[in-house]
């Protein structure tokens, strides 16, 4: 069984005076600063997509935007080694030395590596959103993430752009093929996705194999080269190499997809694998980055359903729905037609441009409760159709580290009956602003976070901030002239916190899928197939899906606590620089960054 506590760092983390400015906070130790952008740059080596995700596939780094990450066995070793080799190098620094915002950066990166240890004990499995049991699913796999992060990601400006496209392309057939390998490791390990995930898996892959001149990664190059002048030999060559290389691979994991489905079992959870249990426990305490088993997350979960349950039936018997469960009432508002978008082409432009209207109405009122503002764009867009009917509800990538590529908001608008109005604010404010694009993207722009903390991400924290972002909404205003968009914002608090529920029933409780997914409907009124996604998602990828609640409930935490100790000194814009100038940071350390914060507040 996996020491909870082996990944901990000692009380003194993150003991720094984060209530100075973020310029005070600048790292003072050279060697530190040194040993980061060493782990940066082997970090960008080993997975170049993260180059050209932040914009860095240039100069030095331009070799890289030829380059995809190495599945293979050997790849895959190669990281391992890379991982111990870090974690070394940073036990070799004398911590007791460092102040300040080195010593922040220092533990924080040294969680990171040793989640990462702690993971690499486990012989099968990917990712997806956190941890996956399974290199390949509805949510896991080359095949549903590379074609898309080549159509978004990489541009395509010149020709050596365009060629390194099509080195890409050729490579997207190795890592196909690799994926299929690690696919039929695990599966002789007994690890394996339940038939209802291979279900969704095969689904998307047929999407995906598609003849060459209706293929994304084919039809993308081809429009955007021409665009550039380049003619039209890159999409020849791209059909080509299609053919060639990609194609086959994905006949090949889709033969062997198909032969897992006829032998997988129904049961939902990893328990059933020989070391599950120890697989969740890890996994959960990577994505939530907290002490908390997963009897007292499930707990947590319970009890705060129950507190927003009692709010929720306020507003709704305040609506004159009085009649009914609680899940009976949210479900007559889903079916009420004017909260519905056409679940076609036009309505589903509709219900972006709806998002983007909440968007336009929400930032004129942030510099009220912010000192600063992210400088980066982004767009709201749907999930590529290709890949909806696996893909999470609603998700956000980040912008280019020099703004040159905006940030995305995806929603999953498989079914637009699944987004009624009342439902999409409060989404849009959590992925968009004030949520995920507003904290990724003032932690890309902080000029005091060395480039590897930049590029760190932990659910815990970043989800929830978003969450926290969407009670920070309501606390502006944003819905005293939209009842229904604040009974829209409780039911998905509401559903976050039975995430916490039914993410630890599948996995340490043996729930069945059915019953995950009954929750969701009879507790909340949650649509049928915006469910089914929702516990497949959790099924994938174990742990993530607590890490919202648990992140959401630190910071208010914080808050509350602040506010008591402060008085009258307390002021909100300072704490939302105190949350967000440190970067982030694991639950356990932020709690701590947030002690210190109040007892500098104090003492000034």
């Amino acid at each position: 069984m996996l020491n909870r506590r082996a990944m901990l760092l000692s009380s003194g983390a993150a003991a720094v005076a984060v209530g100075l400015t973020p310029r005070a906070l600048a790292a003072g130790d050279p060697a530190l600063a040194a040993l980061f952008d060493q782990f940066f740059q082997e970090g960008l080596n080993q997975r170049p997509e993260t180059a050209t995700q932040l914009g860095l596939d240039k100069g030095a780094n331009a070799a890289l935007k030829a380059r995809l990450g190495d599945g293979s066995t050997a790849g895959r070793a190669a990281a391992k080694a890379q991982t111990a080799d870090q974690l070394r190098r940073l036990l070799a620094v004398d911590r007791t030395k460092l102040t300040g915002s080195d010593r922040l950066n220092y533990d924080t990166i040294l969680y990171t590596r040793k989640s990462q240890a702690d993971l690499a004990r486990f012989d099968f499995g990917g990712t997806g959103f956190g941890p996956s049991a399974y290199v390949v699913s509805q949510l896991t796999g080359v095949y549903q993430s590379v074609p898309d992060f080549l159509d978004t990601k990489h541009t395509i400006a010149t020709a050596e752009d365009a060629d390194a496209y099509l080195s890409r392309l050729s490579a997207f057939g190795d890592q196909l093929n690799a994926d299929t390998d690690r696919m039929l490791h695990d599966a002789g390990l007994g690890v394996a996705p339940p038939d209802f995930l291979l279900d969704a898996t095969l689904e998307q892959m047929t999407k995906t194999r598609v003849p060459a001149d209706q293929a994304l990664v084919v039809t993308s190059i081809g429009r955007r080269a021409a665009e550039k002048g380049l003619g039209d030999r890159y999409g020849k060559d791209a059909a080509r190499i299609y053919n060639e290389k990609v194609l086959p691979a994905l006949d090949r994991q889709f033969a062997e997809t198909r032969k897992l489905r006829a032998k997988a079992v129904h049961d939902a959870g990893v328990w059933r694998f020989k070391d599950g249990a120890a697989f969740y426990e890890a996994a959960l305490h990577s994505t939530t980055t907290t002490r908390l088993s997963p009897e007292e997350v499930h707990k947590i979960g319970l009890d705060q359903g129950r507190e927003i349950s009692a709010r929720l039936d306020r507003l709704l018997k305040a609506q004159g729905l009085t009649q009914g469960s609680l899940a009976e009432r949210i479900k007559h508002l889903y079916a009420d037609p004017k909260q519905l978008f056409p679940n076609t082409d036009a309505g589903k432009v509709e219900a972006i441009a709806y998002c983007n209207h909440r968007l336009d109405e929400i930032r004129p009122r942030l510099p009220a409760v912010f000192n600063r503002l992210p400088p980066y764009k982004f767009e709201v867009r749907r999930v590529p159709p290709q890949t909806e009917a696996g893909a999470a509800s609603a998700f956000s990538q980040g912008a280019a580290l020099d703004g040159s590529r905006p940030g995305i908001v995806y929603f999953n608008l498989h079914d637009s009956a699944e987004w009624p109005k009342f439902c999409l604010s409060t989404t849009i404010f959590h992925e968009g602003l004030p949520g995920h694009q507003l904290e990724g993207g003032l932690a890309l722009s902080n000029r005091d976070l060395p480039l590897i903390r930049k590029n760190t991400s932990f659910s815990g924290y970043g989800e929830g901030w978003a969450l926290y972002a969407e009670q920070l909404a309501d606390e502006i205003g944003m819905y005293d002239d939209d009842p229904l968009g604040r009974i829209g914002y409780l039911k998905f608090q509401l559903f976050r916190a039975n995430r916490c529920v039914v993410d630890t029933g599948l996995h340490h409780m043996r729930w069945t899928r059915e019953q995950a997914i009954a929750r969701f409907v009879d507790n909340e009124g949650e649509a049928p197939g915006f469910a089914t996604r929702e516990v497949d998602r959790y099924c994938a990828t174990p742990g993530q899906a607590c890490s919202y609640k648990l992140g959401h409930t630190t910071i208010v935490n914080l808050r509350t606590r602040a506010k008591a100790a402060l008085g009258a000194k307390f002021d909100l814009k300072d704490f939302h620089d105190a949350i967000l100038s440190c970067g982030r940071v694991p639950l356990d350390i932020l709690d701590q960054v947030g002690a210190d914060w109040i007892s500098a507040r104090k003492a000034a």
